[in-house]
């Protein structure tokens, strides 16, 4: 079951799925709310947007589409050709549905159409980078540093968008800024949350005289896989067996009650993994 989902995953109708999905939400939160309040949401789109603010000859849409085409380039160059027509996809549809819809979601306080922008546009953006390709701009970057040096998305968007703000700073009201700030914040969260939906698991380390009892319990009973570590008691000296496992937060209350029924003095550690790659969990992905 686990294959045949992994192998989903990297269906084209499944991406484009994800990609047109996200890049609506994406374009709700850009033309419902922030163009609204003339905030800057960052990236790409929010160097367009002050662009505009300052010489609206063309629109934030047309501007974040010229903006994009070098950075497309990079993604075809150094990323893959599957990667950069999934992101063309995306960021056409982005564009066409911010052209298109005339929405404005009322928002009148400015504090709380920050945070839901950033709720909003974060969650868009995190559904299409689910997928294999991106909406483009500052994606392509993040996606290409992400691939060679494992650089959280979310975070490398908050440390170049602190640079677009400082130029910012000159051009727009500071409390637009420091209300971009906050929307920028929750969306760099909510795009690392969304990422790591579905994927985040537990490592639980279980330290025990009786492990032999405990991981068979956990593999016969719960269907959990085991391992064995080998590990030596630095007090007493003595050699001793530590198991390990992989779970989910629906199954650690489970776990965790088994090893204590069989043992009230066991240690148990559990640590929190962003993702876990092979045959029974998440699937490489590859751009």
């Amino acid at each position: 079951m686990t294959f045949y989902l992994q192998k989903f995953a990297y269906t084209i109708w499944w991406n484009l799925l994800l990609l047109t999905l996200g890049s609506v939400i994406l374009a709700v939160a850009l033309k419902g709310i922030v163009v609204q309040h003339q905030f800057i949401p960052g990236g790409v789109f929010g160097a367009g947007l002050l662009i505009y603010y300052v010489t609206p000859v063309l629109s934030a849409g047309i501007l974040y589409f010229l903006l994009n085409i070098p950075l497309f380039i990079l993604g075809w160059m150094y990323v893959s050709r599957r990667f950069f027509l999934y992101s063309m996809y995306a960021m056409v549809v982005a564009t066409l549905a911010y052209e298109l819809m005339p929405i404005d979601l009322g928002i009148q306080n400015q504090f709380y159409a920050a945070v839901a922008a950033g709720c909003i546009g974060g969650l868009g953006c995190g559904i299409v980078l689910r997928s294999l390709g991106s909406n483009g701009g500052l994606d392509v970057v993040a996606v290409m540093l992400n691939q060679k040096y494992n650089l959280g998305i979310g975070k490398f968007y908050f440390v170049v968008n602190f640079l677009l703000f400082s130029v910012s700073l000159f051009i727009i009201k500071i409390d637009l800024v420091i209300a971009s700030l906050i929307l920028v914040f929750i969306m760099s969260y909510v795009i690392e949350y969304t990422l790591s939906m579905f994927n985040n698991r537990k490592l639980v380390l279980i330290i025990s005289e009786h492990n032999e009892e405990i991981a068979k319990d956990l593999m016969h009973r719960l269907k959990v896989g085991a391992t064995f570590l080998r590990g030596r008691g630095a007090y007493s000296g003595q050699d001793k067996n530590i198991i390990m496992t992989i779970t989910n937060n629906i199954m650690l209350k489970q776990l965790e009650q088994a090893v204590f029924s069989i043992d009230q003095q066991a240690i148990f550690i559990v640590e929190n993994t962003f993702n876990v790659l092979g045959t029974s969990f998440s699937h490489r992905k590859i751009y």
